[in-house]
């Protein structure tokens, strides 16, 4: 075996100096002879001498030097063994199949098992797979864990040489020969438990910032008597402290109605598993009240800085009031989570918000050159009877005004027809996406209506054109919103944008005065969102509806004007009767769009239909139209649709609310209803 060791390198030089010194001495008898002939023989006779002793050791003794080496480098070897052996870091060998074929005392003692061999890796580690071994030399790092202890897994491929034909213990190129016959996994294991509980650690006791407003002060307290007003402020008050203590939070009120407070983030694990119980608690309270009290919670988490950490609790409390209130919002970098919500929102009866709006919403207009009004893609009779009062107003302050539509859908089209052809009114009224993408500039007021999600606009890219955006919505807002608006007037409570805008109307000009065909739109669509005054009625909207009778608006011929067809008739009734009940209390079905023109509007006069039956809690209406599957969802008071349509990826009101599916059918679309509707519940969320 000796023989076919082969040495090489520095070693093998070594070896043959007195080779190479005999060359050396050959070419100085050469140079003597030249010298003297007799001096050159006697040098000779010593190379000759030289060589052959030379020679002579080098074959003898060579031998006994590789030996040497040999002892040397097994001497060595079994110091390696010994030093990898003990070596504090747990390390094992693997081969192409994961078995264990070797590991050093440490990597045992994980194990808490001697006798490694032929067991595979996947047995003790779970989380190390065949599919997660390098398959090149670039190595891989997995996190395990074991015995309460947390691992981070290195994972090295390494080439092995082959030992039955070249005992040179040289690599080659590794990459080239790299497979599962000449390669084996070494396994390091670092333990990363008290890095990663400092890590926890330190995330626990990152400060959290949150706002805490109370949502309906005054109207609360001019529901119950003067003497007991304090009693009611201080049971609140001290709810909202005992609940802070709970979780060691630092709160301070900074007006009557708003409080800041400070927590550890670990608390907020705490906060989001009974899912904001002060809500209930507050809510609960009642000393003669006629109206609940509730509050709103707005919290932001994982920022960089305690000023940003407070700016992400300014957007999540502006977030849960514009749903309405009742409700905590955790805003978490780009991802929003919604809590409670579950209650009606409460009707404000001071118009001053509405009045001030109105102000600022002239000033805007008497800015601009020209004002472009949108609504929702696929409009219903509220965003055209919106469009039509904010039209109104433009030309009132003697602007430019032009209404974005693009589908006129067959409720739309008896309330939109008094406006065509109409001397009253410009041929350029109306325009489509592609009219209003070129005459839209900076100098251009856009106004936003019946929507506050730029993608369900009529022409989303209009947002990007103009700096100045009003929206003027009653939809609960969600985590789509419109990029920095230069007025945003959304109210939940509100039956429809129709009714914010009437009352906007009567502040915005003495002058201004609605046509019969402008005060009917306006009426149309109060009628429409509250299905006949029976949905989400509350003293304002019938003080908007009074106004508009006395502007001019004829029930009757807008009765007239909302009736539907027979087709349209006979498949309602065909929807209604395929109605399945689920759960005890939700009813689900599917409206036909075949030969029906705004099937999406037939859906929802369908789902308000379905709330007509006893003991319904909510009702769902799908319908197939467009390449897109649209569902609508009513309820009237027990249920709060918004909540199931925003896990559907929707949105709305708690009575109204809908969702759109893409890439799916009308089974999949039941399904994945079905799921959430019995998952809530499961949850407690219905």
């Amino acid at each position: 075996m000796r023989r076919m060791i082969n040495i090489k390198g520095a070693m093998k030089v070594y070896l043959l100096w007195p080779i190479w010194l005999s060359l050396l001495l050959i070419l100085m008898n050469i140079a003597t002879f030249l010298v003297d002939k007799h001096a050159g023989l006697v040098m000779t006779f010593f190379v000759i001498l030289y060589i052959i002793i030379s020679m002579f050791l080098y074959i003898m003794k060579r031998p006994k030097i590789i030996g040497e080496l040999v002892r040397f480098a097994a001497d060595y070897g079994q110091v390696q063994k010994k030093l990898l052996k003990d070596m504090a870091l747990p390390y094992a060998v693997l081969d192409y199949e994961g078995r264990m074929l070797w590991g050093n005392d440490e990597f045992q003692d994980i194990l808490g098992n001697r006798k490694l061999e032929q067991r595979f890796i996947y047995n003790v580690f779970p989380e190390i797979t065949a599919t997660l071994f390098p398959q090149n030399m670039e190595d891989v790092e997995i996190k395990v864990e074991k015995k309460d202890k947390h691992f981070r897994v290195l994972l090295r491929r390494v080439a092995v040489p082959d030992f039955y034909e070249d005992f040179s213990w040289g690599f080659q190129d590794e990459d080239a020969v790299l497979n599962e016959n000449n390669s084996l996994i070494a396994m390091y294991l670092y333990d990363v438990t008290e890095i990663i509980s400092l890590s926890k650690e330190n995330f626990d006791q990152k400060m959290v910032t949150g706002l805490l407003y109370i949502d309906n002060y005054e109207e609360a307290l001019e529901s119950i008597d003067e003497v007991r007003r304090s009693l009611l402020i201080a049971l609140v008050d001290r709810k909202i402290n005992k609940y802070m203590q709970g979780i060691d939070a630092i709160i301070k009120k900074i007006e009557k109605d708003k409080y800041i407070f400070m927590f550890k983030q670990k608390h907020l694990t705490q906060l989001q598993s009974n899912k904001f119980s002060i809500l209930e608690e507050v809510r609960a309270v009642n000393i003669g009240n006629d109206m609940s009290i509730t509050i709103s919670i707005g919290i932001g988490i994982n920022t960089e800085s305690y000023m940003l950490g407070y700016e992400y609790a300014r957007a999540a409390i502006d977030l849960a009031l514009g749903r309405g209130g009742d409700q905590a919002v955790i805003k978490d970098m780009d991802r929003l989570l919604y809590f409670g919500g579950k209650s009606v929102q409460v009707e404000k009866n001071t118009r001053v918000k509405a009045r001030v709006k109105a102000h600022a919403f002239k000033e805007f207009i008497e800015g601009k050159d020209k004002v472009v009004i949108m609504g929702h893609a696929i409009g219903d009779v509220d965003s055209f009877g919106a469009a039509i009062g904010i039209y109104r107003i433009a030309k009132t302050l003697n602007k430019k005004a032009n209404i974005v539509i693009n589908e006129v859908t067959t409720s739309v089209r008896p309330i939109m027809k008094r406006f065509l052809n109409n001397p009253d009114y410009e041929e350029d009224m109306f325009i489509n996406s592609e009219q209003a993408l070129g005459c839209v500039d900076n100098n251009t007021l856009l106004v936003i209506v019946d929507v506050n999600r730029p993608s369900y606009t009529e022409c989303p890219q209009l947002l990007n054109m103009t700096k100045t955006v009003v929206i003027f919505d009653h939809h609960r807002q969600t985590g789509e919103a419109i990029e920095n608006p230069a007025l945003s007037y959304i109210e939940p409570f509100a039956s429809s944008t129709s009714e914010m805008v009437a009352e906007i109307l009567q502040y915005i000009s003495e002058g201004l005065k609605l046509k019969q065909s402008e005060a009917d739109a306006l009426y149309a669509g109060l009628m429409i969102d509250t299905n006949n005054f029976l949905t989400k009625t509350g003293v304002r909207t019938f003080e908007a509806a009074a106004f508009l009778r006395r502007s001019g608006a004829d029930v009757t011929r807008i009765r007239k004007s909302l009736r539907s067809d027979m087709d349209e008739y006979k498949t309602k009734a065909e929807a209604i009767s395929g109605t399945e009940v689920y759960l005890d209390h939700y009813a689900i079905t599917v409206c036909s769009s075949e030969g029906i023109n705004s099937p999406t509007v037939l859906a929802a006069q369908v789902a308000n239909e379905l709330l007509n039956i006893a003991n319904i809690r909510a009702s769902f209406v799908l319908t197939d139209f467009n390449g897109k599957i649209f569902l609508s969802a009513r309820s009237i008071d027990e249920v709060n649709v918004q909540l199931i349509m925003e896990r559907l990826g929707g949105g709305g009101h708690m009575s109204v609310a809908g969702a759109q599916f893409t890439d799916c059918t009308i089974a999949e679309a039941i399904y994945n209803l079905k799921s959430t509707l019995a998952s809530m519940t499961r949850e407690g969320d219905l």
